[in-house]
């Protein structure tokens, strides 16, 4: 029996040396003793997963300060250093325009309305400049008072030839000859003091059944229709665009890259007003592409007139649905988007025109 004992005392003893107390095994097993003691015995380590928890907290706190910072920061921006914010309410238009990010406002707006006539058309206007004030300043100042001039008396000779012909006029030859003539007096102006400034020209007559849109450069009109789709009342002049490039090519003229596509490595658009050194080479023209609609037939809600800055953060779709959810606001949607423009990262000047339309026979609404 005690022989039995002894030997059974052995084999334990033998499976001990061999199993348990190998060096690969002990190791293992101070190892898991050191961590099971770490992670739950010891009060540094709980000291240590607390300040984990808080540091955590502390730099979410922290990212939604700055977050919040950022966001008054700059409301503080657009109230403060970015001096230049205008606005503009009528009963059925509203303009909101911000500096932005830039050193200079060179947008400039036009809103000319006939409150005793109103058979007469409304007249908009969204004009970019760049490479200084002059040229902006200089289309808001002449073309809407001349564009009302000819429209006077365009409409006095329809009545009195009982809307016979009236020369071969309309309200599409009439913005043409308008802009063509304000970009001749500009460049006489500006090249006469060596001002190289130059402006984009989008300009809305609205009458009320018909609109007319010319577009020279890359401000942008789109529209709204009965079923909330984005209609396009322009299209941009890029000088990537094959009939641009073969027209400036032709001209003897190139373009290059640079952060974007340039005439002469200069311009970021192929048509302005003003930019007398491009003019003279004629591989920047002033000719407008213009565009009728119906109004009858499309009903619209609203159209969108703005400057390249809104349209850096937005495309016509996600405008036109941003602002037909907004129309209830002040400036019926035209400040939220700016400002979401400008929170967006947009590096421009930023004006934005919201125009209201009547909800039955897509007349123009009252002035």
């Amino acid at each position: 029996m005690i022989e039995d004992t002894m030997t059974l005392l052995s084999l334990l003893g033998r499976i001990m040396r061999y199993f348990l107390l190998r060096p690969e095994t002990l190791f293992l097993l101070c190892i898991s003793l050191a961590l099971w003691s770490y992670f739950f015995h010891t009060d540094e380590v709980k000291t240590i997963v607390k300040s984990s928890r808080d540091a955590v907290k502390m730099v979410k706190g922290k990212v939604a300060e700055i977050m919040q910072n950022e966001k008054f920061r700059g409301l503080d921006v657009l109230d403060a250093e970015f001096s230049k914010t205008w606005e503009f309410k009528s009963n059925n238009v509203a303009v909101y325009s911000i500096q932005g990010r830039r050193d200079h406002m060179e947008d400039r707006f036009e809103v000319l309305t006939d409150i005793v006539n109103r058979s007469h058309p409304s007249i908009f206007g969204i004009f970019d400049g760049h490479g200084g004030e002059a040229a902006a300043d200089f289309a808001k100042a002449h073309l809407s008072e001349a564009l009302r001039q000819q429209l006077l008396s365009y409409d006095r000779e329809k009545e009195k030839e009982k809307n016979e012909s009236s020369g071969g006029l309309s309200y599409s030859s009439i913005l043409e000859q308008q802009i063509l003539a304000l970009d001749r007096d500009m460049l006489d102006k500006l090249s006469a003091v060596y001002n190289e400034a130059g402006t984009t020209c989008l300009v809305a007559l609205l009458s009320d059944k018909e609109l007319t849109v010319a577009n020279v450069g890359d401000s942008r009109g789109v529209l709204c229709d009965k079923d909330g789709n984005a209609i396009a009342l322009s299209h941009d002049h890029k000088p990537y665009q094959l009939k641009e490039r073969k027209r400036i090519k032709k001209a003897g003229g190139f373009i290059s890259f640079n952060g974007s596509w340039r005439v002469q490595g200069v311009l970021a658009m192929s048509r302005s007003l003003g930019d007398y050194p491009l003019k003279n080479l004629n591989v920047v023209i002033p000719n407008p592409d213009i565009m009728t609609f119906d109004l009858d037939k499309l009903q619209p809600e609203f159209m969108i007139l703005a400057s390249d800055g809104l349209w850096d953060a937005f495309s016509n779709e996600e405008a036109v649905r941003f602002i037909k959810e907004r129309l209830d606001e002040p400036h019926f949607g035209a400040k939220s988007i700016v400002l979401q423009s400008f929170y967006r990262g947009c590096p421009d000047n930023i004006t934005v025109m919201v125009v209201k339309f009547k909800g039955a026979g897509g007349k123009a609404a009252e002035q």
